[in-house]
C-alpha cells in the first residue's frame, strides 16, 4: 500500500475507533443510569387499565400472555381485549380457552383486511382501541401476543407512567433468543439506541428525534392517546411504535423509556426466515431513503467493520488503533446487554453474551445485509408480514368485528 493509502487507512481507522469509543461511553452510561421498572405495592387504584392484544397467527403464544394477565396483582380495575386479526390458525379458539370465561377478558375477531393507507398492526390497534376506549379507561396498553409478563408488570408500569407524568411509557422488553442468528442479531435492537443516546437525558427531552419506543409493550395515558387520534396518526407507518412516540412529542407530550427487564420479556423470532421477514419489513424506512441508507452503511462499515479488519490484518500503529476500536465496540455491546437484562444470568448466559459481543463484526455484517435486502424488497413491492403485503394497495373494506 502506498504511503498515501496508508495514511488514509489510518485516519479512517482512527475515526471509526473514536466513534466506537463514544458508543462505548454512551452504553456504559446507560448501563449505570438507565431507569428500570421496580417492584411496587400497586399502581394508583383509581386508574382503570385496559390491555389490548393484537394477535395474528399466535395460537401458541397468546394463551401464555393471557395467563400472565390473569395473574396480575394490579390493585386497580384491569380489563383485557384480545383481537384475533384474521388468523389462519387456531388463535381465536386458543384465546377463548385461555380466557376461560374470565369476565375481565374480551376476545373478538375480524377477518377484514386493513383499509387503504393502513398497515395491519396499526389497523388492529385502532380496532382494539375503539373497543377499549368505550370503557373510558385512564390507561390503555398495547402488548404483542409473544410477550411474557411477571405478575407485577402492570402495577410497576402504571406506577412509573404516573410518577413521571408521561403520555407514553415503554418498558423495553428483555429480548430472548435461542438460535445462533438470534444471538447475533437480536441484541442490535437495543444496541442501536443504547450506544447512540443517553436514555436519562432523552427521557427529559421533547425532541421527536430522541424518542425511543418498542411496540411490544406501549402504555399510554388514555387522554393523551385520544388527543393525538390514537393509531390513526400513524396509520401507514411501518414503525408505528416509534412514530406514535414522535407524534406525542410533537404535541408537547412526554414519552419515556425504561428497562422492563425482570418484568417484561419477548422472543420475537425463532428462525432465520422469521427474523429476515421481520426486519426487512421495516428497515427500508430507517434511514430516510437511498442516500441516508448509503451513509448509514458507510458509518457501520467504518465504525464496526474496519477496525476489527485492520486489527486482524493491519500493521504497526494502525493495527493498534484498530484493536482499540474493536475492543470499544465489544464493550459497547456488553454494556448494552447489561442495560437490557435483569442482571441475573448463569455462566452459560454470560458466555453467550460475551461470545455475541466478540462477534459484533459478524452481527454488523448481517445487519447491513438485512438493510440492503429490505431496500431491494421494498423497491420490488415484495414486503409482507404474516401473509399480508405491506406496501401493496389494500382492499377498501370496513373492519368487521365479531365478539
Amino acid at each position: 500500500m502506498t504511503s498515501t493509502g496508508s495514511r488514509i487507512l489510518h485516519h479512517l481507522t482512527a475515526a471509526g475507533t473514536a466513534l466506537a469509543g463514544l458508543s462505548a461511553m454512551m452504553s456504559i452510561g446507560n448501563a449505570l443510569f438507565m431507569p428500570r421498572l421496580r417492584r411496587t405495592g400497586a399502581g394508583k387504584p383509581d386508574d382503570r387499565v385496559v390491555v389490548c392484544i393484537p394477535a395474528r397467527d399466535e395460537e401458541s403464544t397468546v394463551p401464555l400472555l393471557i395467563a400472565d394477565l390473569r395473574e396480575q396483582t394490579y390493585a386497580g380495575e384491569l380489563r383485557v381485549v384480545v383481537l384475533d386479526d384474521g388468523s389462519s390458525d387456531g388463535t381465536l379458539a386458543a384465546a377463548r380457552r385461555a380466557a376461560d370465561g374470565d369476565p375481565r377478558i374480551t376476545v373478538v375477531s375480524t377477518c377484514s383486511p386493513p383499509s387503504p393507507g393502513w398497515t395491519g398492526k396499526a389497523a388492529a390497534c385502532r380496532t382494539l382501541a375503539d373497543i377499549a376506549l368505550d370503557d373510558r379507561p385512564d390507561v390503555i396498553v398495547f402488548v404483542d401476543a409473544d410477550v411474557r409478563l411477571t405478575p407485577d408488570a402492570v402495577a410497576a408500569s402504571v406506577s412509573v407512567l404516573r410518577e413521571h407524568d408521561a403520555a407514553l411509557m415503554c418498558p423495553w422488553p428483555e429480548q430472548e433468543s435461542g438460535s445462533l442468528v438470534e444471538h447475533l442479531v437480536q441484541p442490535l435492537l437495543a444496541f442501536s439506541w443504547m450506544s447512540s443516546l443517553s436514555v436519562p437525558l432523552a427521557n427529559r427531552s421533547l425532541r421527536p428525534s430522541l424518542a425511543v419506543a418498542c411496540g411490544q409493550f406501549l402504555m399510554f395515558d388514555a387522554g393523551a392517546y385520544r388527543e393525538i387520534g390514537g393509531h390513526e396518526s400513524v396509520a401507514s407507518s411501518s414503525t408505528e411504535d416509534l412514530d406514535i412516540a414522535r407524534t406525542l412529542r410533537r404535541n408537547r407530550k412526554r414519552t419515556i423509556l425504561v428497562s422492563g427487564a425482570g418484568f417484561v420479556s419477548c422472543r420475537m423470532y425463532r428462525s432465520w426466515p422469521q427474523l429476515r421477514e421481520g426486519y426487512t419489513r421495516w428497515l427500508w424506512s430507517s434511514f430516510g431513503g437511498r442516500v441516508g441508507t448509503a451513509l448509514a452503511l458507510v458509518g457501520v462499515s467504518v465504525v464496526y467493520l474496519l477496525p476489527p479488519v485492520v486489527a486482524l490484518v493491519g500493521t504497526g500503529r494502525t493495527r493498534r488503533v484498530g484493536t482499540v476500536g474493536y475492543l470499544a465496540a465489544v464493550t459497547a455491546r456488553l454494556c448494552s446487554a447489561r442495560s437490557e437484562s435483569a442482571g441475573r444470568a448463569d455462566v452459560a448466559d454470560l458466555a453467550r453474551t460475551a461470545a455475541a459481543a466478540c462477534a459484533h463484526p459478524i452481527s454488523a455484517t448481517i445487519f447491513a445485509t438485512l438493510v440492503l435486502d429490505s431496500r431491494r424488497r421494498f423497491a420490488r413491492n415484495e414486503l409482507s408480514w404474516k401473509s399480508r403485503p405491506l406496501n401493496a394497495p389494500t382492499i377498501d373494506v370496513a373492519p368487521s368485528v365479531a365478539r
